[in-house]
């Protein structure tokens, strides 16, 4: 964009804002040449470090190992930080850059309102689950020395949230932080409009200017999550038949040095099937878009949608076939109900369509499945008749854990401190001493207590019915559906596992959810149309 456009979109960005005057009772001034290029480079440099950390973290071998944890939180830490340069802009300048939420191009001001009321909502609840988990620390009531096995205790205050090791809980502290500013900076940039967005903005027809197809933002970023999720998928089955036993060919590891017990970067099986469980269904859900978006679009660019289309088809067979091949019990079953529901969705969807169209829906579902069993069938059936014996194992450690829940009901035991906490439970020596519970539901309730525990329900409670207040990104019930589809599969897998401890995992799953806080139902047309005439 050259320093004309650039200039002009400083002077219009002010046209007619209510506002300008109150920032100047202030002190502020108009925004100049400079910070809106200075807005504009943070943005692009966001764009930038939003796709790193979603290509980086599971080839990053899941991003599990400390100098990965810490490349990913820096990462987070610097998105933090441009999106405080982005909201110092727009504050200090009064400058209001084209956004799909922006007051003055909604055209349901009852949706937006609602929507800009969940969003204030999810910023407070960020900043009370960050503060939570920070006075756990400050507050802790001991540090665990891990060479003696023995806890160091020290005074605190009991009311407060406390945390039975200091340091455990800063790490937590720290890979939350940069998650937040993750979250926050990918909702902020999603948000932006391009600048053929800005001149379809600017057509008489307002509610035109985003129809049904996804912004060019959200596009990308889709498409980078799409393509580097089925390069994952097509790499760990080529890991797979060669038999090897080391991740991504290159390093091997203690835990799980059986070939058949990894997949890919994942020293654990079945961390691998939560991701690409997780990861499917919006692809999926992008594909149905970009089938929708072909109806809307010129002749002249229908060709390039129209060859994109397969392609995303085709990551989708590889990404939902790959839980089945992990040999996973629980990706395994988690990936046949995902396809069931994502099926019953696209069916109903075209029930006005050729019935021929639905079949080869069913059919291309029933190929990813088949493609999984193809390749996994053998060893995954062996692992099913040990399933009932695999669940009574995990149950008893379940039973040991839920005591240490009734001990510490309010506050928990603090951020990250379950694997030091949960040996002082055991009965003996020989009883299994997990490093994770296997059970994310109850393992979050043991550490972050009812308080903690409360304050992110109520977070995701905001999250997943943002879209039914309108408002941002307008989209359809079946983009949204899939999406939802996708973080339900990850909770089911939360029940019986751990996908919330891997940190590439929670990214995908926040990332998500900061799409979902973008969007919006569409409202109806009679509404649309008064607010065209207005």
């Amino acid at each position: 964009m050259g320093i004309a456009d650039s200039r002009e979109r400083a002077d219009s960005s002010n046209a007619g804002n209510p506002g300008r005057s109150h920032a100047a009772a202030f002190g502020q001034r108009s925004p100049t040449l400079r910070a809106v290029l200075t807005f504009q480079a943070c943005d692009r440099f966001s764009e930038g470090l939003i796709y790193f950390m979603v290509v980086f973290s599971p080839w990053a071998f899941g991003t599990t190992q400390p100098w990965s944890i810490w490349t990913m939180n820096i990462s987070g830490y610097l998105l933090g930080v441009i999106l405080l340069a982005k909201l110092l802009t727009r504050t200090l300048y009064g400058y209001e850059p084209p956004r799909w939420d922006n007051r003055a191009t909604e055209t349901d001001s009852r949706g937006s309102a609602a929507g800009r009321t969940a969003v204030a909502g999810l910023v407070f609840f960020t900043v009370a689950i960050l503060a939570y988990c920070l006075m756990a620390a400050l507050n802790a009531r001991s540090t665990y020395n891990a060479a003696q096995m023995e806890f160091m205790y020290r005074p605190q205050i009991p009311w407060l949230p406390h945390s039975y090791d200091r340091a455990r809980t800063f790490q937590s502290f720290a890979n939350y932080l940069a998650l937040a500013c993750f979250f926050w900076a990918v909702r902020d940039w999603l948000l932006g409009k391009t600048e053929a967005e800005i001149r379809a903005s600017r057509a008489p027809d307002r509610f035109a200017a985003q129809t049904s197809y996804l912004p060019a933002r959200l596009r990308r970023l889709l498409w980078v999550l799409s393509v580097n999720g089925a390069l994952l998928g097509i790499e760990s089955i080529a890991q797979r038949l060669s038999d090897t036993n080391k991740l991504l060919w290159l390093k091997g590891t203690r835990e799980n040095p059986q070939a058949e017990a990894q997949f890919g970067p994942y020293a654990y099986r079945g961390n691998a099937a939560q991701y690409f469980n997780l990861l499917w269904p919006v692809t999926l859900a992008f594909w149905w878009t970009l089938r929708r978006e072909v109806r809307h679009r010129l002749r002249a660019s229908k060709f390039r949608h129209r060859a994109a289309r397969p392609l995303l088809l085709a990551a989708v067979l590889v990404m939902a076939a790959c839980p089945i091949i992990t040999v996973s019990r629980g990706g395994a079953l988690v990936a046949v109900g995902s396809m069931t529901i994502a099926a019953t969705i696209l069916v109903f969807a075209m029930r006005r369509g050729h019935a021929l169209t639905r079949f080869g829906v069913v059919l291309f579902f029933a190929a990813a499945a088949a493609t999984g069993l193809w390749f996994g069938w053998d060893k995954l059936g062996e692992r099913m008749k040990d399933a009932g014996e695999g669940f009574r194992g995990r149950e008893a450690t379940f039973q040991i854990a839920r005591k240490i829940a009734a001990d510490f009901p309010v506050f928990g035991t603090g951020p990250g401190t379950f694997e030091p906490v949960f040996p002082l439970y055991r009965e003996s020596l020989d009883e299994y001493w997990p490093k994770q519970l296997h059970n994310d539901w109850l393992e979050t309730r043991i550490t972050f207590g009812w308080v903690g525990c409360g304050l992110i329900a109520a977070a995701f409670l905001l999250v997943i019915t943002r879209w039914f207040a309108g408002g941002g990104i307008r989209t359809g019930w079946r983009f949204v559906s899939l999406l939802w589809l996708a973080l339900g599969g990850c909770l089911i897998h939360a029940r019986y596992d751990f996908p919330l401890q891997i940190y590439s995992i929670l990214l995908v799953f926040l990332l998500v959810c900061a799409v979902l806080c973008t969007l919006g139902r569409r409202p109806s047309r009679a509404r649309a149309r008064q607010a065209q005439t207005s």
